[in-house]
This record gives structure tokens, sequence and C-alpha cells, in this order.
């Protein structure tokens, strides 16, 4: 397409980006819709400058916010609808009329994603690794749009996790059990789990090699999902796959959640088969 002075234009805001697979499905999807619109990655350290940056431009549409800016954005923005409020953090920036907009489209995707992967949700404890801002989106978002039976966070930054279990106690009627994210932990609370979903940047490229759970833990009734896409199939997923364990890739959390955002940017349903097709051949 030919970028002019008309070309209106999205991006991503995270540190890092450069593993960010957005640019190429959101380009391809405008590309296929005939829309004069262009996708950018942007590495933020600066988070207000940036945003304040964003107001003195023109053009921009919106943008996909990513770690470690996902609750931290909130502060800089004009409003935050009510379900990315309730949750507290935000992945989804609209601008309109000068002003921006956050949402969330990472609860509905991650609960989209674990219905169709077959994950045992309404009565069972659900045991979620992290606790930044995906872990809050898909936390609230198996409190309040499921039957779980309670969840247990366990994360590496004890401020944020603590910040996250007082919401959730305040906001929803879930018991809530809570812990460091350490060995002993997993120990005691993974085999009280039929899902476990991982939610911190451990395995994400470029440090694949890595994972949070050791493999004597997996067993063939546990569902594995993790929310990191890149690679596609995570340290954690090869390792729950072999030991015989349900896994759902972060690529259907990432797809859907994507295809929300291209619709909140847009106002037109989003050619979902395409970008499917873009992220699937990314990964061969």
């Amino acid at each position: 397409m030919d970028i002019t002075t008309q070309t209106q234009w999205c991006g991503i805001i995270g540190n890092p980006v450069e593993h960010s697979l957005s640019p190429a499905i959101h380009n391809a999807a405008f590309q296929k819709m005939g829309l004069d619109l262009v996708y950018l990655a942007f590495r933020v350290e600066a988070l207000g400058d940036a945003l304040k940056g964003v107001r003195a431009l023109g053009n921009a549409r919106g943008f996909s916010v990513t770690i470690p800016h996902k609750v931290a954005a909130i502060p800089f923005l004009d409003e935050v609808e009510p379900t990315a409020k309730h949750i507290g953090a935000i992945n989804t920036i609209v601008v309109e009329e000068g002003k921006l907009k956050g949402y969330n489209t990472d609860a509905s995707g991650a609960l989209r994603a674990l219905k169709e992967g077959g994950a045992l949700l309404d009565g069972h404890r659900v045991l979620i690794l992290g606790s930044g801002g995906a872990a809050r989106a898909i936390a609230f978002a198996l409190a309040t749009g499921t039957g779980i039976a309670g969840l247990t966070i366990l994360g590496i930054e004890e401020t944020e996790r603590q910040r996250l279990v007082k919401d959730l106690r305040d906001k929803t009627n879930i018991p809530i059990e809570d812990g460091p994210l350490t060995l002993d932990m997993l120990r005691n609370w993974v085999p009280h789990v039929r899902t476990l979903i991982h939610c911190t940047p451990v395995g994400m490229s470029p440090r694949v090699e890595e994972s949070c759970v050791p493999t004597n833990l997996f067993r063939p009734e546990l569902t594995v999902m993790d929310i990191v896409y890149n690679p596609r199939e995570t340290k954690l997923l090869q390792e729950a796959k072999a030991a015989g364990c349900r896994t759902i890739s972060g690529l259907e959390m990432f797809l859907n959640q994507a295809v929300l955002q291209f619709e909140l940017w847009t106002k037109q349903p989003a050619p979902a088969d395409v970008m499917r097709r873009v992220l699937e051949s990314r990964f061969g």
C-alpha cells in the first residue's frame, strides 16, 4: 500500500516489542479490508512521554499495550471502559477526537481460548502463575465469567500479587489463595488443580529454554495454557504435552484479543481467517 499524509496508524507500545507479531497480523488485516491504515511497533520506556506525544500527533487510531505497561497506562488515559476498569489493566487504546480510551480484550480472548481448548473450569480450582496485566485480565474473566471453585495466584512481585488478590476479593465472590512463585508453592498447588495458566514472560523468545514448572509436576488430567505465543510451543507446553497434558497455545488468546482490537479501531468485522493464516505462517 502507498503511505500518504492521509494514512492513519496504529501500533504496539511495550518493552520489549521485537518479538511481537501484531504488526504482521494487523497490517495483513488492514490490507485485506482495503483500509488506509498502517501498524507499527514502538519500544517504549517512558510511557507518559510516549502517550503525551500521541496526543500531539495526527492520524493515530489506536494502540496495543503490552508488557510492562498494561496497568501503568491507565492514569494517562482520558477514559477506561467498565470491564477494563474493573480489571485494573488495559491492553488496547482507542484514539477518538484526541482522547485516549482504554479497553481490555485479553479477558474475553483468554476465556474463549480456554473454553475452545477444552479446559475444565466449572467446579474446579484454577492456578495462575504471574500477577501482571494479563494475569489480572484472566483472573477477573475466570472469576466473573465461569463457575470455577476458586483461584490460586502465584506471583514473583509480592506487592503486585497482593494488589491483585485484594482486588479479586473486593470485587468477586471467588475463594482466592496466593503465594510466591516458588518450587515449594508449585509442589503444593499443582496437584490440586485441573487448569494451570502461565502468565509470566518466562519462556518468551529469546528465553526459549526456560520454564516455571518442573516436569515431574505434570499429569495427564491437567490442562496447561501458556499466554506466551512466541515461540508457538514454549518449553512449558512441550513438556506438558510430553507428560500427556492438554495444552493451549498462547496463539489462541493472542488471535482472539487481536480480532477484538481490530474491530474497536475500525468499527468493522475483522478478517479473522486472514489473521490466523498470517500467525500460523510465521510459525511454519
